[in-house]
């Protein structure tokens, strides 16, 4: 009997010890919702003042942004965003790509996990850091070569390409090397060598969780602030060169915060422009956990 009320009193133990983890994981999940929607909620509320006091289409669409008039319009800073977005993303795909086939196929042993843990490092370095380096080395080496004053447009787009290589070559190891053994075994039975096996069997076969990398690189190249508004000059104009500077969504909002007024309309475009870039990076993100969604039932 003694036996039977400890085997009892420890399972009642361990029921309340589980119950009590799962409240508390249960209360951090809706806090972390909860903050969440009330910065979602706060963005808006503030954000789409200016919608309604500009008209949508004026806002977004307009190239004029005076402070002195109170005109607001952000396609200039919708451009460089696109532009140094995915001016990063054609140098950073094909060097991540061949990164991580190199990494994934290629290297053995411990220099291939000295050079997989340092790309995870390069990954986690602030984005303040990227843009140091972009001011002490990009900057004058444009101006030096390319002409002009060196923060520009290219100079964004280098300081983002490298920023993000690291992300997109770290998801595309993990998604080559996560294809199952039998798929290059039955590539390699029917006479095909090793770079065949990659092109034709190993990157088909890992494509959702490329596109989730590419993608992952693209928000976090599209919602970047601090290291662009370091390097890319901040000119208010749509450029029509890589070497004049340029503005985007995020450099806007970290270079005119400080002498913008709460309840302004000046403020009010701010948040604005916050509204578009997180309603670009949720359909990036999105679309990315759609991938890999379908991604998993494919396999399964």
């Amino acid at each position: 009997m003694d036996v039977i009320y400890e085997r009892s009193n420890m399972k009642g133990q361990q029921y309340l010890i589980e119950n009590t983890w799962r409240m508390i994981t249960f209360l951090l999940t809706v806090l972390s919702l909860a903050v969440l929607f009330a910065v979602i909620f706060f963005i808006f509320s503030n954000g789409s003042q200016a919608f309604i006091r500009e008209g949508f289409f004026r806002f977004v669409f307009g190239r004029e942004w005076s402070l002195a008039d109170n005109i607001y319009g952000i396609w200039p800073l919708i451009v460089g965003s696109s532009y140094v977005t995915l001016g990063s993303l054609l140098l950073a795909v094909p060097l991540s790509l061949a990164c991580a086939i190199f990494l994934a196929e290629i290297l053995k042993g411990s220099l291939r996990n000295f050079l997989r843990a340092l790309i995870d490092l390069l990954a986690g370095i602030p984005s303040v850091v990227y843009g140091l380096v972009g001011m002490i080395v990009i900057v004058p080496f444009i101006r030096d070569h390319l002409g002009g004053a060196g923060y520009s447009l290219i100079a964004g787009i280098l300081v983002l390409a490298l920023m993000i290589i690291p992300t997109i070559t770290s998801l595309t190891e993990d998604s080559i090397r996560a294809v199952s053994l039998s798929f290059r075994e039955a590539s390699y039975s029917t006479g095909a060598n090793h770079w065949q096996t990659i092109w034709h069997v190993l990157l088909p076969a890992s494509k959702n969780g490329i596109q989730s990398g590419i993608l992952l690189g693209l928000a976090r190249s599209f919602g970047e602030a601090m290291a662009v508004y370091m390097v890319i000059g901040n000119a208010f104009h749509i450029p029509k060169a890589f070497t004049e500077p340029s503005r985007t969504l995020t450099s806007n909002i970290v270079g005119q915060i400080e002498e913008a007024v709460s309840g302004s309309p000046h403020m009010h475009a701010l948040f604005a422009c916050g509204i578009v870039l997180l309603i670009m990076v949720l359909i990036f993100n999105g679309y990315r956990i759609f991938l890999s969604k379908g991604g998993h039932k494919h396999e399964s």
